[in-house]
């Protein structure tokens, strides 16, 4: 168990695991629990707006799928390159992802490279996908950063603000950095709470994802989503990330920011470029939304006709289903029923000839 405290919040305390429940060597963590709920809820946004994309959700969950463990792979990749000397001494820990160690720009990329071969293959619009996944992405990066929380991780240098926290974890790790984070211009006092960063980024992806939704709804050409996304979380990781104390380094820069920085500056240029480009053409019908295509009228055409005829098949089959029902071979008692009703008007027609026989004869 892990006590946090807010000292400027009146003393609030909370006694946190970071596992919910464990059954013989299996402990289901909280981590895991919360990266999966923003992936099902960014799966959920997903199914209910491919349609305004122009993208069949059918191929978008292939894309989803392939880019998930794309993010997984990349994520893990990017921290051991990043930070070799962890894995030098036992190089099958690499695979040890429960033991920690994912890098969220490392599975960003990760997802987007895989996700853009998995598009290639399933035939699915990239510039689309990526308008979509970057919304989707924001979901899911607003909610996996409480596993921070209750990891006692990705928190920053020291705060007198009143949501600043403090526990045994930050309080160790800052003691074990201490001459690093003294390098790098921190003034650090290890018993003193600390920022809770992992909360300032994932308020800052849910006010993106707010943004960025309504936005897309007034978009004016493929990827602009894409950029606006990668532009909206780089610059607030510019700033977040100068906060934290647990940065991957490369000498005294914080890769992380670097990276900020230039997923910011390219997609203002490459906007402003587009921007440019559009007001010289003058042209309504450059760069069109592909959800505004033929070529996509004509997809969810056939993408139609095609369930429409499946519809037809099965109700055929229904039907023929329902006959053979009907020739069933009789059942005993039903058998013997007939032959009594057949005997009843075998008699009452008997007798109808006995009435008119004897009328003959009087």
């Amino acid at each position: 168990m892990n006590l946090i405290e807010f000292p400027g919040l009146g003393g609030l305390k909370f006694n946190i695991s970071e596992t919910i429940f464990t059954i013989g060597g299996f402990s289901l963590r909280w981590y895991a629990v919360l990266i999966l709920l923003g992936i099902l809820l960014a799966g959920v946004y997903a199914f209910k707006n491919s349609r305004r994309f122009g993208l069949d959700f059918d191929r978008v969950l292939d894309v989803v799928l392939g880019g998930i463990i794309g993010a997984i792979i990349g994520a893990r990749l990017y921290y051991v390159v990043f930070s070799p000397g962890e894995f030098l001494k036992n190089p099958m820990s690499i695979f040890y992802l429960w033991n920690g160690g994912l890098a969220i720009y490392g599975g960003i990329i990760g997802a987007f490279l895989a996700g853009f071969f998995v598009c290639k293959w399933r035939k699915v619009p990239v510039l689309p996908m990526f308008d979509l996944a970057g919304i989707g992405f924001l979901i899911g990066q607003a909610i996996g950063r409480w596993g921070n929380f209750f990891n006692v991780e990705a928190f920053g240098s020291n705060t007198s603000l009143p949501w600043g926290m403090i526990s045994d974890k930050t309080s160790s790790h800052l003691l074990a950095n201490f001459e690093k984070l003294r390098d790098l211009g921190m003034d650090i006092y290890p018993y003193e709470a600390v920022h809770p960063t992992f909360l300032y980024e994932s308020l800052w992806c849910a006010l993106g994802f707010l943004l960025l939704h309504f936005l897309s709804k007034r978009r004016r050409y493929d990827g602009q989503i894409f950029l606006m996304y990668i532009g909206f979380y780089g610059l607030g990781r510019l700033f977040i990330e100068g906060l934290r104390t647990d940065s991957l380094l490369i000498g005294f820069l914080r890769i992380s920011q670097v990276v900020a920085g230039l997923l910011l500056i390219t997609s203002i240029v490459i906007m402003l470029l587009i921007k440019s480009r559009i007001a010289q053409e003058r042209n309504d019908e450059y760069l069109p939304l592909y959800v505004n295509t033929p070529e996509c009228a004509k997809y969810f055409e056939e993408l139609k006709n095609k369930e429409n005829k499946a519809d037809r098949v099965e109700d055929n089959i229904t039907e023929d289903e329902s006959n053979i029902n009907e020739d069933e071979p009789k059942n005993e008692k039903d058998v013997i029923d007939e032959f009594k009703h057949e005997d009843e008007n075998q008699d009452d027609s008997t007798e109808e000839r006995d009435d008119l026989d004897e009328s003959q004869n009087n």
